[in-house]
């Protein structure tokens, strides 16, 4: 069953909602016309019940209204929010956005999707393949269509490894260890931390009382990738962080065997999100066999350029000979949109399960 105004001549909206605030996009669900972006800079609120509802329908509401007066579309067709934190906060948003699109906009079709979900979408669509996420953290996700491969994005403290956080620590460390005179430090880095920060002996008290630690850290990634061309230290910090990301696009790549197996185990796992009810697809048949896997980089970590390109890719041919990197198609916002087209087509492939890609629709209200 079909939504009435649905279709190939409806509009859909995306949503991506981050640390640094919330973007809207509108557009046509056969993409065949630019979409319209609205920006509210503060991020949502959470508290104890996670992602607040109320207060994402209070600024998606008049978004909504504003690009549809904008454009001149008539009405919503179906609408999907990617927000970081979706999976562990994002039971306040799947209680009820529903009810509060339905009402305020006439929307019965919602997905609710993870960031590294709308990520993978706007960079490789609805084909099998995996992205790797990086900006102050970093979360890898692939899929045959059948089932979400997660690897990392476990936070600073506990993963995120190869991030703009862990690259920042990493520099530090190499900093307070030319400082202290002990083995693996770096001048050229304590140079830097100097001028970026003042006395690095202050250094801990500046930054372990913060709430903002892991962006405080990943400012100081930039420098790193500075002195990487001529800093031995810095390029190894870099080198590190390549290999972290290539062993993550590793662990989520479908039907692609490594190449050295040692140490590295494919199947489900902590990170996986497949035995908890992802294997329900969003399409009939069997997964799509790849013979050489798509990988995906986007992210802000990524415009480092050559100096953290390189060694990630040098990372990924020795680890997968069979990967084939490509070009992001788009950012999390082109990738809400995209969900949010194919959901008002009925042409969503990409794999349902309730905390990566919840999807409701008419059919079940």
């Amino acid at each position: 069953m079909t939504v009435a105004g649905d279709g190939a001549g409806g509009w859909v909206l995306g949503i991506d909602s981050g640390g640094s605030g919330v973007r809207f996009a509108l557009g046509r669900a056969d993409g065949g016309a630019p979409s319209e972006v609205s920006l509210r800079d503060e991020p949502v609120r959470t508290g104890r019940a996670g992602i607040d509802a109320g207060q994402l329908l209070a600024r998606l509401v008049p978004a909504a209204r504003e690009l549809l007066d904008r454009t001149g579309a008539g009405r919503v067709a179906a609408v999907a929010v990617g927000a970081a934190g979706m999976a562990s906060l994002g039971d306040d948003l799947r209680a009820r956005l529903p009810a509060g699109l339905a009402g305020a906009l006439g929307v019965r079709r919602l997905a609710l999707a993870a960031d590294a979900v709308t990520a993978y979408a706007g960079a490789l669509g609805q084909r099998p393949g995996a992205v790797v996420a990086a900006g102050t953290g970093m979360v890898a996700l692939g899929t045959d269509l059948t089932r979400w491969r997660r690897a990392d994005g476990w936070g600073h403290l506990l993963g995120d490894c190869g991030g703009g956080a862990w690259i920042g620590r990493a520099g530090l460390e190499a900093a307070l260890r030319a400082h202290d005179g002990r083995p693996g430090g770096s001048t050229a880095l304590l140079t830097r931390a100097e001028a970026l920060f003042g006395p690095v002996a202050e250094l801990p008290g500046l930054l372990y009382p913060r709430t903002d630690r892991p962006a405080v850290l990943a400012s100081f990634a930039p420098e790193v990738a500075r002195c990487a061309p001529s800093d031995p230290v810095a390029a190894a910090v870099l080198r590190g962080a390549a290999r972290a990301i290539a062993e993550s696009a590793a662990a989520v790549c479908p039907d692609v065997p490594p190449a050295r197996g040692e140490g590295h185990v494919r199947g489900p796992g902590p990170g996986t999100a497949d035995d908890s009810g992802a294997s329900g697809a969003a399409h009939d048949g069997a997964a799509e066999s790849v013979s050489e896997c798509e990988v995906a980089l986007t992210g802000g970590l990524f415009r480092m350029g050559d100096p953290l390109l390189v060694p990630v890719q040098e990372e990924l041919d020795a680890l997968l000979p069979s990967v084939r990197r490509v070009p992001a198609a788009g950012d999390p916002l082109a990738g809400a949109l995209l969900i949010a087209s194919a959901l008002a087509r009925d042409e969503l492939r990409l794999p349902h399960h309730p905390r990566m890609l919840w999807v409701t629709t008419e059919r079940d209200t």
